[in-house]
């Protein structure tokens, strides 16, 4: 490049007077040094200056006329429609005008020598489909903004800005980019530079460019501001260093500390692709072509697979119908959720309808006695209510008859007609029961029958005396010193205790409480406080024996009530006890996980059977030798181990965390985790704390073995379970390969999952070590694609955005050429943000016509909603059901 004026000079400045005016004369290359410029008051500045772009004998020549404050463009020979709109930049009529016109000068040499440079490579064909869904990414702002964004934007420069100006530090939070402030301040610094501005404030008007070329539309100018962005030294040529340190921000940006680590690593992996000439430097078309020509990860399988004909179909299928008629509206609404509820609802009413007959039975009973002709009402009331409590106390252990609802499962057809995944729920259900007997039964005595039976006549007392003695009770003292006062009062007392410590704001500590009472509270609160159960048991029975009004002891019948569930509990508990002595497990090899998982891989005791999906029960005696804790196993029944992961979210499991972490060392480089304990390969012998088992126990996701077609969804560790399906079904997979070269026999029950679809959802970037043996080995051995697994790292901004863009660029390419996913440090490529989840039931529904499918999920219960309708929703509207089923924990 070179710059020549009207009239050519040497390779120095020369400067004369022609009137009134100044010529000034400048040669050299115009992305050298700052022309400058001298003023006086008795003469005005005119400059003229024209700059050529030579390629190949090619030219385009700029002339620009300067008078004062200002610059106009006043010929152009050659080049195209984008050379005369880059021309226009230098038009200006800012008052610093030396550093301004030497600035312009800069970037527009800068930007033709792009355009020409890059004459000499194959444009790249924007119309390919990879390259058209790069060209709607690179933004700034992910959300469509309009007009109106920027009166918001305006509001807050009026409340931030300080003498008229907005300092650097608040544009983050003006443009509204809080959650990455330090992104959003290398964003100031390439508009900035673009602009020849070297203040760290700017003006309304300048935030107003500043926004307006943010929310650009063209593909080239938010290129361009990403380019400037690592482009610090604005010279056109990127570095390695200027790569290293925006693959830094942008890891920064995501929370992805491991490519933080590793930016150094990453930018020569950059740099060997896009520099092969090892200049040291890669230019805008470099980028360009790196952005537009990398594969597109992001939901590349659906595209893959989908036909997009029966997809149209689907969508046009899913498009929601409004009923105007209110009797077809709820009529259809009414039958949508009867084919959905249909077993919990036979349930509940059967339940509900015994209830309601012991009830009535009982007020009948006492509605024709003497005794109602003295407390009315209030006593039919009160013995109707008793009745119930008797039946509700007898029936709510029988959902926490663990071993037997497993069998009922698992060996029986019960499950296609009793919704044995809601016996917790339904546990809760009769606990509300429970309670509303507990408020009529006592409230009726306490505030009607007593103080009837206290304020009655001689004559009306005279029937009662067979029942409370011959001389009449004179106050609420006489009915609570009594054997039925006292036990009915701890009862409650203990009920309160145990109900109110059960609830998710206390055993979860989700509520901000002191520190004292918050000791009182938590997972330990609620688990020994539900085990005053005992207490009120018995407490119950003698309740029941000593009755006020019965005295004959086969009419005494709670204890009748009573003895088939609590025998069944009793021997539930001894099972537990006996099997739990001898299942002692040996640990063999102990991970501490980022993301304060711990993971334990132990031996499998002998006769152990599991299915995939169930849980055990987990005892540490040198924490607690009464407290068992439920976890999901992460292994498949095919394995010659056992093995569970453990979050640490409350006292037992940070104690357990604790104990373990002592005997754990730093990984060596091909293991995983932060701490490490291979107790078999050691030659050291490790002092290990003693571990219990006990189960297995039956959960919603053993029943995928009744679906040709799984979706499980995991969110962060609620993987658990579903990690063991996908383990099973891989192992599975091993065997057809195994007895298709003659190694193994054939199986003697087929098995019957053809397909499966894992997505996991996670936070954060290290909770994919948890799994990454697993991963691999997926996609290692799972050759015709028979499980398609999805992760999503919700920390990374979503696809299309300028602070993911550089990870997006890295993924693909170290994918590409090493075969490993950046985030996850797996060979499953990575998603960014949360999933579509209708577009991700459309994909199955696409693949899978006249298919049931059964969907798992395991996580927090924000997304059970969405999941469940848009299964009912699915199923209604299209040839393929899904069966919806959450996990409970």
């Amino acid at each position: 490049m070179e710059s020549q004026e009207n009239k050519p000079t040497d390779s120095c400045s020369d400067t004369e007077s022609i009137g009134s005016s100044k010529r000034v004369g400048f040669s050299g290359p115009l992305t050298g040094p700052s022309v400058a410029y001298k003023r006086t008051n008795s003469y005005s500045s005119s400059t003229r200056s024209t700059m050529r772009i030579k390629d190949d004998d090619q030219y385009v020549e700029i002339t620009l006329d300067v008078r004062d404050d200002t610059v106009s463009v006043q010929n152009i020979r050659g080049g195209d429609s984008e050379t005369a709109m880059l021309a226009s930049r230098l038009e200006t009529k800012r008052p610093t005008l030396g550093s301004q016109l030497s600035f312009k000068l800069k970037q527009v040499s800068q930007e033709l020598r792009r355009m020409t440079s890059s004459k000499s490579f194959n444009r790249i064909d924007r119309t390919k489909s990879g390259a058209s869904r790069a060209l709607n990414g690179l933004r700034f702002m992910t959300k469509s903004v309009g007009s109106e964004a920027w009166s918001e934007i305006e509001n807050r420069f009026d409340k931030l800005a300080i003498n008229g100006e907005l300092p650097k530090s608040l544009f983050a939070r003006c443009i509204g980019m809080n959650e990455s402030s330090e992104f959003a301040g290398e964003l100031f610094d390439a508009l900035a530079r673009r602009r020849g501005i070297s203040s760290n404030s700017i003006t309304k008007g300048e935030l107003r460019e500043f926004w307006e070329q943010i929310i650009d539309e063209s593909f080239d100018a938010r290129l361009q501001i990403f380019f400037d962005m690592v482009d610090k030294n604005a010279d056109g040529r990127i570095t390695e260093k200027e790569v290293k340190e925006i693959i830094a921000l942008s890891a920064s940006a995501n929370k992805l500390s491991k490519i933080q680590d590793e930016a150094e690593e990453y930018a020569a992996l950059i740099m060997e692709e896009l520099d092969p000439d090892n200049l040291g430097y890669i230019e805008l078309y470099n980028l360009e072509m790196l952005l537009l020509q990398a594969p597109n990860q992001a939901t590349a399988p659906n595209r893959v697979t989908d036909s997009r004909v029966l997809s149209q179909l689907l969508s046009q299928k899913l498009v929601p119908t409004k009923e105007y008629n209110p009797i077809k509206r709820t009529y259809r609404s009414l039958r949508y959720f009867v084919e959905d509820n249909w077993k919990r609802i036979w349930v509940f009413s059967l339940w509900l309808a015994i209830c309601a007959g012991l009830f009535a039975w009982k007020f009948i009973q006492y509605r024709h006695r003497a005794v109602f002709h003295v407390m009315g009402y209030c006593v039919t009331t009160a013995k109707g209510a008793a009745e119930t409590l008797k039946f509700n106390m007898a029936i709510i252990l029988l959902p926490v008859c663990r071993n037997t609802i497993t069998w009922l499962r698992s060996k029986t057809k019960l499950g296609s007609v009793v919704p044995f995944d809601d016996n917790v729920n339904f546990h809760k259900v009769i606990a509300v029961g429970i309670a509303i007997g507990v408020l009529l039964h006592a409230g009726a005595h306490l505030t009607c029958d007593f103080p009837k039976l206290l304020h009655a006549t001689d004559a009306e007392y005279e029937p009662m005396k067979p029942f409370f003695g011959e001389v009449r009770p004179n106050n609420y003292w006489w009915f609570v010193k009594g054997t039925e006062g006292w036990t009915g009062v701890v009862m409650v007392v203990l009920m309160i205790i145990a109900f109110t410590l059960a609830q998710p704001w206390f055993r979860r500590n989700r509520l901000n409480l002191p520190k004292i009472i918050k000791r009182l509270t938590g997972f330990n609160a609620f688990w020994y406080s539900h085990h005053l159960f005992v207490i009120v048991y018995v407490l119950f029975i003698i309740h029941g024996y000593y009755l006020y009004l019965s005295k004959k002891w086969y009419k005494k019948t709670t204890w009748m009530y009573l003895a088939v569930p609590v025998l069944l509990y009793a021997c539930e508990r001894l099972i537990r006890a006996f099997r739990s002595g001898y299942k002692t497990v040996r640990i063999s090899k102990v991970a501490v996980y980022p993301g304060n998982v711990l993971a334990l891989q132990m031996s499998k005791p002998h006769g152990f059977k599991y299915t995939s999906g169930q849980y055990i029960f987990v005892n540490c005696s040198a924490i607690s030798p009464f407290q068992w804790h439920p976890f999901s196993i992460t292994s498949a029944p095919g394995d010659d181990y056992l093995s569970i992961h453990i979050r640490t979210v409350g006292d037992w499991t940070s104690q357990l965390k604790t104990i373990f972490s002592k005997v754990c060392q730093p990984p060596s480089v091909n293991q995983s985790g932060l701490l490490r304990a291979d107790i078999g390969q050691s030659s050291n012998k490790i002092r290990l704390p003693r571990l219990l088992i006990d189960g297995p126990y039956g959960a919603p996701a053993q029943d995928y073995k009744q679906y040709d077609v799984l979706l499980l969804v995991g969110l962060g560790i609620g993987a658990t379970p579903l990690i063991s399906i996908v383990k099973d079904v891989l192992n599975n997979i091993k065997e057809q390969k195994d007895i298709e070269n003659g190694v193994a026999d054939k199986q003697a029950k087929p098995f019957v999952t053809k397909r499966a679809y894992f997505y996991w959802v996670t936070r954060e970037q290290g909770s994919f070590e948890w799994f990454r043996g697993v991963m691999d080995e997926v996609a290692e051995n799972d050759r015709d694609r028979v499980i398609e697994l999805h992760n999503y790292c919700t920390s990374v901004y979503e696809e299309g955005d300028a602070r993911s863009a550089l990870i997006t660029m890295l993924q693909d390419l170290n994918h590409a050429k090493n075969g490993v996913d950046i985030v996850s440090g797996t060979r499953v490529k990575t998603h960014f943000a949360r999933p579509n989840w209708r577009n991700v039931l459309k994909h199955v529904a696409v693949n899978h016509p006249d298919q049931r499918v059964g969907v798992f999920y395991c996580g927090a219960q924000g997304l059970v909603g969405e999941l469940r309708r848009l299964s009912q929703d699915f199923s209604r509207k299209t040839t393929t059901k899904f069966d919806f089923h959450k996990e409970n924990f």
